[in-house]
């Protein structure tokens, strides 16, 4: 009796610690939350890039070396990619903000004789009326959004974290990748010897959990977003490239890329075309990149054994946003992934337990 004593009391108290150790580490986090960005970015970056690292190594290339020519390629790629779609968004977004009038006016004439229409099983519903809510409405949000974008590049604390993430996450980048497997084997010697095989059990399952969605959701992203601004721009739509690109970026966030990219282009399309061929193109280039990613792209890259139910994945998305703002987006699906593990593994035990088996 006093030896099973002393070993509950030993394990209310690990328990204890790591409690008190995760509280600090999240209290921590909260504090430094305005300085952590370009430090997770880097990790990120070293995360993402540790596989291509590792397969260099296994040519003969020295850690070093190796980290050097992953960093190298994807400066060589993205930079030149990162700058033609800065400055084509840039000039849609430009020309987006002018024409949301006209778009207006275009929509609205378009769904005034339904309106009228109405108006006779509905006398209070004034035309007119909406009309005018549209524009005001419409200049009061451009309005809204120029304040915002005007507050946000004048703003100080801004550049400083603009600066910092340009110059600071290159080199942390750069010693996480050179330096990730040198932290892992760190970190696997200070784990408790009586549960360090759970403890790498966990890990393991979290990091599969983690690169499956991060690596291969990135994957269907870009995928996604090349395909959209590439279909929308032969249709002919004048923010195709716009509209489709932050389609495919916010399709991490479960149906709402899609559902957004789709509502925005239909919109478009029919205020900017006389006729409805159009319309229906766009459908079809939405119809077909759903297709491919419900068929293909998930399931492929991806995959089922990730274990993340987009309901999951949204309320992380927006708990992490309102807490931490964009470092808290940033982290939210690892989070997320690491505490689905953790419940998967807590409910696991639980059904090998007394509790649920009974006597």
């Amino acid at each position: 009796m006093a030896k099973e004593a002393s070993i509950t009391i030993k394990a209310n108290r690990n328990w204890l610690i790591w409690l008190t150790v995760f509280i600090t580490f999240c209290f921590l986090v909260y504090i430094l939350r305005s300085v952590l960005l370009p430090f997770v970015t880097g990790i990120v970056i070293g995360y993402l890039f540790d596989p291509f690292a590792a397969k260099f190594e296994k040519l003969g290339l020295s850690r070093t070396l190796a980290t050097c020519l992953v960093l190298f390629i994807c400066l060589i790629i993205l930079v030149p990619a990162v700058i033609i779609l800065i400055s084509v968004v840039n000039e849609q977004l430009g020309k987006f903000i002018t024409d949301i009038p006209r778009y207006t006016a275009a929509l609205y004439k378009k769904f005034e004789p339904v309106l009228m229409n109405l108006k006779d099983d509905f006398p209070s519903l004034d035309p007119e009326k909406i009309r005018a809510y549209l524009h005001d409405n419409a200049s009061n949000s451009l309005k809204i959004a120029g304040n915002v974008l005007r507050k946000v590049i004048s703003s100080g604390f801004a550049i400083v974290n603009l600066v910092s993430l340009l110059i600071i996450t290159p080199v942390v980048a750069f010693y996480m990748l050179r330096d990730w497997r040198r932290f892992i084997k760190k970190i696997d010697s200070l784990l408790p010897r009586d549960s360090k095989d759970t403890i790498r059990k966990i890990a393991k399952d979290i990091d599969k959990t983690i690169a499956g969605f991060i690596r291969g959701q990135l994957s269907v992203c870009v995928i996604l977003g090349t395909f959209y601004s590439t279909g929308l721009y032969f249709v002919g739509l004048e923010l195709g490239v716009l509209i489709g690109f932050i389609a495919g970026i916010i399709s991490f966030i479960p149906y709402i890329g899609s559902i957004t990219g789709f509502v925005v282009s239909v919109c478009v399309a029919l205020a900017q075309f006389d006729s409805y061929t159009p319309v229906i193109w766009v459908v079809v280039v939405f119809g077909v990149g759903q297709f491919l990613e419900g068929n293909f792209l998930t399931p492929k890259l991806v995959g089922d054994s990730v274990g993340l139910h987009p309901v999951w994945v949204m309320f992380a998305l927006l708990a992490g946003g309102v807490l931490l703002g964009f470092l808290g987006l940033m982290i939210a699906v690892p989070v997320a992934a690491i505490i689905g593990v953790l419940i998967r593994y807590t409910i696991d035990n639980y059904k090998k337990s007394s509790l649920y088996l009974g006597n």
